[in-house]
């Protein structure tokens, strides 16, 4: 590939990592851009997912994640199993789950993905098991710590669903996030062991064009900004969940912001170290390597000039 094109390429994904987070910014203020900035973020993962793995492996991911999230969705809200008793209000539905579910899945889940690389290694053909199963784990705790921000105020406060039976976490139970670190590790798994047998060859990714880890971990940082704005903007009420119990929304914002921050943050911090890390020792084995090719100098068979002897004088 040229090195115009894959300029061109990491230019792009870059200017798409810009209009996310500003999208991500915005939502913050105006609950409203939700749904248009989900969109905008399964774009940035189509795109970027496929400079990374190629557009099969990313299909995988997407039809992987889709599917077994809306099917262990819909057999939660009818059995259950896994995440507890609750459903969705509101319309526009697939079978019990409201569309867009399945694409905010996809879309913060490919950016756990990416961010669990970085702490442990991608999964190419031929990977290690302990790579091939740990990754998956990694990106299911980092995809169940947005829940953890998100899922109080999604449902106690907003109740855009309802926990049907309560929970002592602001009304959401603790089966919820062992559900949803389940129902993630399930697709990532199965994407995990396609990478193993059919994904690209580890050399392959060297130079991704231009698909930068740091452009998903910042990303992935960026997801956390709603979290911290609905401290200031949110009111201060009290709510009361399905079982009757009340909870004052100022202590969910900030007990939202608090577990964000040792959440979400501090994820994103370990990768972005990682990262830092692994670019200071490229640049530094690079100059090795160009010390170690740079010719010595030609010898002239002189001797060294040394510096003059001092002469005592008495």
């Amino acid at each position: 590939m040229s090195t115009s094109r894959r300029s061109n390429r990491a230019a792009t994904l870059w200017a798409m990592t810009v209009v996310v987070a500003l999208g991500l910014i915005i939502t913050g203020f105006v609950p409203g851009a939700r749904l248009f900035v989900i969109v905008l973020q399964v774009g940035f993962a189509l795109l970027h997912g496929a400079r990374r793995y190629g557009w099969r492996a990313i299909g995988v991911f997407v039809v992987a994640c889709l599917v077994i999230s809306n099917i262990l969705e819909n057999l939660s809200i009818q059995t259950g199993f896994p995440f507890g008793h609750y459903h969705y209000t509101g319309g526009g539905k697939m079978f019990l789950v409201p569309w867009f579910i399945g694409p905010a899945y996809l879309a913060t889940g490919y950016l756990a993905w990416v961010v669990a690389t970085v702490l442990l290694g991608d999964v190419r053909r031929y990977s290690p098991w302990l790579t091939t199963i740990g990754t998956p784990v990694i990106a299911a705790f980092a995809m169940t710590a947005w829940d953890l921000s998100l899922d109080p105020v999604a449902s106690t406060i907003n109740q855009a669903w309802i926990w049907e039976n309560g929970g002592g976490f602001f009304g959401v139970p603790l089966v919820n996030f062992l559900g949803w670190t389940f129902t993630v590790y399930l697709f990532m798994q199965v994407f995990a062991l396609y990478l193993r047998r059919r994904g690209p060859m580890s050399t392959s990714h060297s130079a991704p064009a231009g698909a930068s880890d740091l452009q998903s971990v910042l990303l992935y940082g960026a997801t956390t900004i709603s979290f911290f704005t609905n401290v200031f903007t949110g009111a201060r009420t009290v709510v009361i969940d399905a079982t009757g119990m009340t909870w004052r929304t100022g202590d969910i914002y900030e007990t939202s912001a608090l577990v964000t921050i040792y959440g979400m943050l501090f994820i994103a911090v370990l990768a972005l170290l990682r990262i830092a890390r692994q670019r200071t020792a490229a640049r530094a084995l690079t100059g090795a390597v160009e010390a170690a090719e740079r010719p010595e100098p030609e010898s002239t068979g002189m001797p060294t000039p040394t510096a003059p002897e001092t002469v005592a004088r008495g």
